[in-house]
């Protein structure tokens, strides 16, 4: 993910995220066993019809294509968009997300295409090619919805049913290992070097606030965005417990160009060591590892209280 690709992120969650990860996955079950078609899902863009199962899908949504994988669909995907990296056995293309092309998409002959947005892709109506539509989540029961949505459409239901089963079993033991700490640590979760971060109204907050932290951000957000522009004064004076950096893919930012920064050694999060790089597009992401991300909170936390900081 290049750097206009993480201001667009800053601004909008991007469409669908901006690759390593061992989010839970399940075998899936038989193709006759799979699914009772015709069936309508009611999705963000309206009803969606399904006449039968459908057997090439394309997806412009890298979340969706993780979702379609890990519910065992993988094998009716036929193209995906260029921002679609995990798992590694993806069909990646030169499709695009942000700027679709109906008449590129149509050579696949798709007979499904999940996208994070319908912009741009209302024609596809005119082509018979039912489109779902799955935004951005703002929660976690979001992503359990559009697992839902993602079996059902694709006829894998009970492979769905048993993979958020898995993700709600993972969250809640690791979870189960946060330590107690009054008051509870602060973080600063950084999207790009220019300091747009995420409060805790967003889907990415609000992993951080199962685990108890409290978010620097939150107060600078007057705009009400979701994603303000920190500066690097406010975000030394605040003098976060813990750094989060979801920006080193996409602007090369680790534990010691942060360090490097001016005043920056002055932080909590920098002389303690607790500087932490999540993974652009597993913190990006609201799909499966979700629990990988949670994962590395929960562990960065844990490393606070052992090192006694």
């Amino acid at each position: 993910m290049g750097r206009i690709a993480a201001l667009c992120f800053a601004a909008t969650l991007v469409l669908s995220s901006c690759g390593g990860g061992t989010a839970p996955q399940t075998k899936a079950a038989p193709a006759a066993e799979q699914g009772s078609f015709p069936v309508t899902i009611d999705a963000a863009n309206g009803p969606v019809q399904l006449e039968k199962r459908p057997e090439r899908i394309v997806s412009l949504s890298p979340t969706a294509t993780e979702m379609l994988f890990a519910v065992g669909a993988g094998d009716q995907v036929v193209a995906v968009d260029d921002q679609s990296d995990y798992p590694p056995e993806v069909p990646t293309t030169d499709l695009s997300g942000f700027e679709p092309n109906i008449e590129a998409i149509a050579k696949y002959e798709p007979d499904l295409v999940v996208a994070s947005s319908d912009a741009a892709l209302k024609s596809l109506e005119d082509l018979k090619i039912p489109l779902l539509v799955q935004p951005t989540a703002t929660r976690i029961d979001d992503t359990y919805a559009q697992l839902e949505e993602i079996g059902t459409a694709t006829g894998h239901e009970d492979d769905a049913t048993d993979q958020i089963a898995l993700i709600k079993s993972s969250i809640e033991e690791i979870l189960a290992e946060v330590p107690t700490s009054d008051p509870p640590p602060t973080y600063y979760h950084e999207l790009d070097e220019t300091y747009f971060s995420v409060t805790s109204d967003t889907f990415i907050g609000q992993i951080y606030d199962l685990v108890g932290l409290r978010n620097i951000a939150d107060k600078a957000d007057k705009a009400g965005s979701g994603y303000p522009q920190l500066s690097a004064e406010y975000i030394v004076d605040s003098d976060p417990d813990l750094i989060f950096l979801a920006d080193s893919e996409c602007c090369n930012q680790t534990p010691e160009t942060v360090a490097k920064r001016s005043g920056w050694d002055r932080i909590s999060a920098v002389k303690n060591d607790a500087v932490v790089e999540v993974g652009d597009d597993i913190a990006s992401r609201w799909g499966p590892r979700v629990v990988d991300f949670l994962r590395i909170v929960v562990d960065a936390v844990k490393g606070l209280e052992v090192s006694g900081k």
